[in-house]
């Protein structure tokens, strides 16, 4: 009975681990664009699903994110996007939470951004 509770136990830690990542469609606060999150090669990508402001619809299948790279258990670094105005930015990803992902544009040492939440 023992090795059956542990066979158990061992068969929902993947989805504990896979909790804790930042793979899936996010959205931003501000603006109430949805972007997906993928992992790339090993690495991870971002591309613009959905967006509020319809006159933004245009920007839909744009890729934000491109080839970031694991930097600690819980950030990523590579280019990202501002849609804005069109511009690459040196990026960081920081999944604070299952359901909490900080995303930041630095040019030089001046950095910007805003937490994202889960979409469901």
């Amino acid at each position: 009975m023992k090795s059956f509770a542990y066979v158990l136990f061992l068969s929902g830690l993947p989805s504990v681990v896979t909790a804790a990542d930042p793979y899936g469609v996010w959205m931003r606060p501000s603006t109430g664009t949805q972007v997906n999150f993928y992992d790339c090669g090993g690495k991870l990508c971002g591309k613009i699903v959905a967006v509020k402001d319809q006159s933004r619809k245009g920007e839909i299948g744009t890729v934000i994110m491109r080839g970031s790279v694991k930097s600690s258990d819980n950030q990523w670094k590579g280019d990202l996007m501002n849609t804005d105005n069109g511009k690459m930015y040196a990026g960081v990803a920081t999944l604070e939470g299952p359901n909490a992902l900080n995303l930041k544009g630095c040019v030089t040492v001046i950095c910007q951004g805003e937490t994202w939440s889960r979409v469901k």
